[in-house]
């Protein structure tokens, strides 16, 4: 195998409750990459559509998330890379994430799958760490490994998948306005009270739980974050308006994604997340944002192959 193509999709990270450490994988949305091997060692990214993104691998997630794996396999070959983006930059639906995860599953296939997964991760969180400043795995993990994903500690890193219900769908809105990830990080509270913890506490586990149980009223009374919603929520134009939409026309649950603009909601089926698009879309066309909608089955499987040379 000399190139590869890919479709690396578009992430929900946070899920409400676990902040940081819970987050899914999507299906209808996601960015497409080439990477083929070159006989000069390096590193060079050749082609960006939809993003105003470096070329210089140094400065770009893909690039750094790159160079991470090919130092780990010994450099036996160099790279070319092309991205073609369909993820905003800054949409809160893992752009980013999707280039690092992208890149690392895309070299591993051409390296003959020397790596696993975990350790994908560990990659790509090389990347991310360019983008955000700091290295997380939240939106890198589930592209990766698909499905929901529970990041148990970073150092050292151990990724935990979950299982998906068969009936779960996603409706997400994204507002086209930028909510810098420093600036959502420096409005949260430097502490939370210890009966807050405990709330947030007990709604991780028994969300982990209702995935394992296929319980969506469990899944629903879980999907509750009293820590970091209220503050980030304020950030977000209509976001109570468009929350309120989706729990009253049947979302299992309802929050922000990753650290926003977007909006994401779990739903039972694809004809509530479908009626939950609607009502949404009837919020936001009353208002001069521009946005977009994406309706998506939960991707089990993460990073798909959609050609091989």
């Amino acid at each position: 195998m000399k190139e590869i193509k890919i479709f690396s999709p578009a992430t929900v990270a946070n899920v409400s409750c676990g902040f940081d450490v819970l987050g899914f994988c999507l299906d209808t949305v996601g960015d497409v990459m080439t990477v083929r091997k070159t006989k000069a060692k390096g590193i060079a990214i050749t082609k960006i559509e939809g993003a105003s993104l470096p070329y210089e691998p140094e400065n770009n997630v893909a690039g750094v998330a790159a160079k991470a794996i090919l130092d780990a396999a010994d450099n036996p070959f160099g790279v070319e890379i092309e991205i073609y983006k369909n993820i905003k930059p800054g949409s809160g639906v893992g752009s980013s994430s999707a280039s690092a995860s992208g890149t690392v599953w895309a070299i591993n296939e051409l390296l003959g799958r020397p790596f696993n997964k975990q350790e994908l991760t560990a990659f790509g969180m090389k990347g991310e760490a360019l983008a955000s400043g700091a290295e997380h795995a939240d939106n890198v993990a589930p592209g990766i490994f698909g499905g929901f994903t529970l990041v148990k500690q970073l150092n050292p890193l151990k990724v935990v998948q979950l299982p998906t219900p068969s009936e779960m769908w996603a409706t997400i809105i994204h507002p086209q306005i930028e909510v810098k990830t420093a600036e959502a990080r420096a409005i949260l509270p430097k502490e939370v009270s210890l009966q807050k913890a405990i709330k947030q506490w007990a709604n991780v586990g028994s969300f982990i739980s209702g995935l394992y149980d296929e319980d969506y009223e469990l899944i629903s009374d879980s999907l509750i974050d009293n820590i970091v919603e209220p503050h980030r929520s304020q950030l977000i134009p209509y976001f109570d308006e468009v929350k309120k939409a989706m729990l009253d026309n049947g979302a299992l649950g309802a929050g922000i994604s990753g650290s926003g603009p977007s909006i994401f909601s779990l739903c039972k089926g694809e004809a509530t997340a479908m009626k939950v698009a609607e009502v949404i879309n009837k919020v936001y066309e009353s208002t001069e944002i521009e946005f977009d909608i994406y309706v998506s089955k939960i991707n089990t499987s993460g990073v798909k192959v959609l050609n091989l040379k």
